[in-house]
């Protein structure tokens, strides 16, 4: 093995032990870390710059479909989940996860980015702004306002290779609702994305050119192979500190994050 594929591996075993961790305590799928992490190993690699941010977005969706689940099973646990919310999300979310999946293959890598890091902004914007007076209201929307909501999630989540933990966080924030509370909820939303949008990515770059070897369609086996177990094993310690760290805490921790990811791939565009 040379250097520079040692210290890939290194890098994607880290990832995958921060982004299984940040699953549990943020109730994401760890897509914020795995995307720039698998974008910055394709360039480093050589891969087509037209293929490279769709691999590393669809790699992503398919460790969060394990990292999500397993999160899910331990959130599950606490009994903190709006199952309310979660009817009406069983179907949407999927739908938009399944239609991002449709039209990706259409979509340019630089614009692949730019909606990563303008979404990742906004929302550590919100995150960040300490105690805000402003906010939707105190009860989520009815059911056609959650099935719009929820399709948007989707649509976005995938398209940025996250898990919707991100934006489900913010939406449920915004009316009110307890972090705790979207945070487990977040869980849930993320195995709704992930697993459509997995099949979805294998299908939408099924043929495509220059494509990583191991790769099935914009999924790259290998990589998933290997990050897989290493987030199961560190999600359940993230949840456990979920569930005892201040609220402020986590919103801060998380708006920080956001931040230095959403800088990266904005420079990544000059």
């Amino acid at each position: 093995m040379t250097p520079e594929l040692f210290g890939f591996a290194a890098l994607i075993i880290v990832s995958g032990l921060l982004a299984g961790f940040l699953a549990g305590l943020f109730g994401i799928g760890g897509g914020a870390i795995l995307v720039p992490v698998f974008y910055q190993m394709l360039t480093i690699a050589d891969v087509s710059e037209a293929v490279r941010m769709h691999v590393a977005v669809g790699t992503s969706l398919a460790i969060i479909a394990a990292t999500s689940l397993r999160s899910f099973v331990s959130h599950r646990a606490y009994g903190q989940m709006n199952d309310a919310l979660l009817k009406v999300f069983i179907v949407a979310v999927p739908a938009g996860a399944l239609f991002a999946s449709a039209v990706t293959a259409s979509i340019s890598g630089a614009s692949l980015r730019a909606i990563f890091a303008t979404i990742a902004i906004v929302i550590a914007i919100r995150l960040l702004s300490g105690r805000l007076t402003f906010s939707l209201g105190d009860s989520l929307p009815g059911t056609f306002g959650r099935s719009v909501v929820g399709f948007l999630i989707g649509l976005l989540s995938a398209l940025m290779g996250i898990g919707g933990g991100v934006l489900t966080n913010t939406f449920m924030t915004l009316y009110n609702r307890p972090m705790k509370e979207a945070v487990s909820t977040s869980a849930a939303v993320g195995v709704l994305i992930a697993v459509p949008g997995l099949f979805g990515y294998v299908w939408a770059g099924w043929g495509a050119a220059a494509l990583p070897p191991f790769s099935l369609g914009f999924v790259n086996v290998l990589a998933a192979i290997i990050v897989v177990p290493v987030t199961l094993l560190m999600a359940p310690v993230g949840v456990a500190m979920a569930h005892r760290l201040p609220e402020r805490s986590m919103r801060i921790g998380f708006g920080l994050f956001l931040l230095v990811v959403s800088a990266r791939f904005f420079y990544s565009l000059i």
